[in-house]
């Protein structure tokens, strides 16, 4: 990161599977909160706003007030709550243990209660505990009260089913979630046999058994089409039937892929395992999603900006509405993009850049004086600084975000890139498709375009306020909807995995992962 210094700079210069039973949902719940929560979790508070880091989750003191009474018909209502929990993807951790529900004493259940809630409203793991940096706005309940409440009026059921979001894309994500897990289990009890590995191209019996299981997972719509009529040449059609065609391997490439293979086509026995296993890797990035939503507070501004860091992509939001969309261009993995939310008010035309000190080191200094002549940078106050122009990194705007981290949103004079698929590419801030054009757009709204055209004219570098903060919000999502579709992204970064963990859900194959850098930058 470029670090305050950089910023004060710049101003001076810019003036397991369904549950089967209440008892073992009660187990199966406990233990996975317990487990992905190691400290207890503290009396509520309200969300503060989303700019500056985010505030600490709220704790919960267990357990809680001793004037709670559980009744037969709360315990009834809570073990058909706990039978719901393969609809938000909290089925998965391994059970150590059974209790008895129905034996349970109050405080016990109230605990239970409690943390199967904090799950719904705030996630089962700490988000802050998971990245490096995490300051998007959380979700915050009260809890405990709300419990004692539910209690005491016999609606235990209905305060439970309040807590989880409520928006369509989680009850999507939901549904789906719910499919791929129940379409998977039965084949589970039947694995496709180990033997050698299937090249693409070459046959194979098992072929059609891993087809088969494809369609289950989702990467295939329809199994290969069998012969039609009586064949008088039946070795044929079963060799056929055997053939590793390109459609199915195009589809076994696509659950490597999500699975962190590599996705060569080859059916090796790393393959094998994740087509034999109960959770498809599908169902696996769903209910990590479903966790991600849960972090987040419920009322996203109407009017906002938001990437999606595992798509590289930025859409615009208005009155709660997508608009506008464009591609971006993200940190590459060893620089990643951090899920930050913040704001901006004003627009940089023509900005210089800082060089943080760590890239300069790295990546500018070694290649001598000629290559900073050519690329417009110098040195001032100690720094490598890129003037404004043409080759500047930054391009001809700066959304000029207010975060710990210098982040932000900018430009690029590099647009060719934009046309690749894989765009995590950057230092660690965002670069904009048609940045000129979203500030424009932006300085239109605000009654300042004849500002904005006159700063970029003028080729010098000037500051264009907005009268207004815009909300930036920077997600990870490798499962979402888009168009009324759930969609997945590969999970670049390797965050599911950590997440997956939380979750009791564990990892499907190791990842190398390379060493974070301290700077981040264009």
């Amino acid at each position: 990161m470029s670090g305050a210094g950089e910023e004060r700079a710049e101003r001076g210069d810019d003036a397991a599977r369904r549950l089967r039973g209440p008892a073992l949902a009660a187990a199966v719940i406990l233990l996975a909160i317990s487990a992905a929560a190691p400290r207890p979790w503290a009396q509520p508070q309200e969300p503060g706003p989303a700019a500056g880091p985010a505030a600490e989750p709220p704790h919960l003191s267990l357990p809680v007030a001793p004037q709670d009474r559980w009744s037969e018909d709360a315990r009834r209502q809570f073990a058909t709550v706990l039978e719901g929990a393969v609809q938000h993807g909290l089925d998965g951790a391994p059970v150590a243990a059974v209790k008895d529900l129905d034996a349970a004493s109050d405080g016990a259940l109230t605990q239970a209660a409690l943390r199967y809630a904090q799950a719904l409203a705030m996630g089962a793991a700490d988000p802050e505990r998971l990245h490096a940096i995490f300051e998007l706005r959380r979700n915050s309940v009260a809890l405990a009260p709300g419990l004692s409440a539910a209690l005491a009026s016999g609606q235990l059921a209905a305060w439970f089913d309040s807590l989880a979001p409520a928006d369509p894309e989680y009850r999507a994500l939901s549904e789906a979630y719910v499919t791929a897990r129940a379409s998977a289990l039965p084949r589970a009890a039947h694995p496709i046999a180990d033997g050698p590995p299937i090249m693409p191209g070459a046959s194979d019996p098992r072929v059609r058994a891993i087809a088969r299981r494809l369609v289950d997972h989702g990467y295939l719509d329809h199994l290969p089409a069998r012969p039609k009529g009586k064949s008088k040449d039946k070795a044929a059609d079963k060799a056929r039937l055997a053939l590793y065609a390109p459609a199915v391997v195009a589809a076994v490439k696509q659950l490597q892929a999500d699975s962190g293979l590599s996705a060569d086509g080859v059916v090796d026995a790393a393959t094998l395992r994740i087509l034999n296993g109960g959770l498809a890797p599908r169902a696996r990035t769903l209910a990590v999603n479903l966790e991600r939503l849960r972090w987040l507070a419920r009322d996203p501004p109407p009017n906002r900006i938001e990437v999606n860091i595992a798509t590289a992509e930025l859409r615009i939001y208005e009155e709660g509405a997508s608009i506008d969309r464009r591609k971006v261009i993200v940190g590459a993995p060893g620089h990643e993009t951090p899920p930050i939310e913040a704001t901006f008010s004003r627009i940089v035309v023509n900005p210089p850049w800082y060089v943080p000190p760590d890239i300069a080191r790295r990546e500018i200094l070694p290649k001598g004086r000629g290559y900073m002549a050519r690329h417009g940078m110098v040195w001032r106050d100690g720094r490598v600084v890129q003037r404004p122009g043409p080759a500047s990194a930054l391009g001809q705007v700066k959304f000029d975000l207010q975060d710990d981290h210098q982040i932000y949103l900018h430009d690029t004079p590099q647009k060719g890139l934009f046309g690749r698929a894989g765009r995590h590419l950057s230092h660690g801030c965002v670069r904009v498709e048609d940045a000129v054009g979203l500030a424009e757009s932006l300085a239109g709204s605000a009654g300042r375009i004849a500002d904005l055209e006159d700063a970029l004219a003028s080729r010098a570098t000037h500051t264009v306020s907005l009268g207004a903060d815009i909300r930036v919000r920077l997600l990870y999502l490798t499962a979402f909807v888009d168009d009324g579709e759930v969609r997945f992204a590969p999970d670049v970064y390797g965050w599911d995995d950590e997440v997956a963990q939380a979750l009791g859900l564990g990892a499907v194959a190791p990842r190398a992962r390379p060493d974070a850098r301290a700077d981040q930058g264009p």
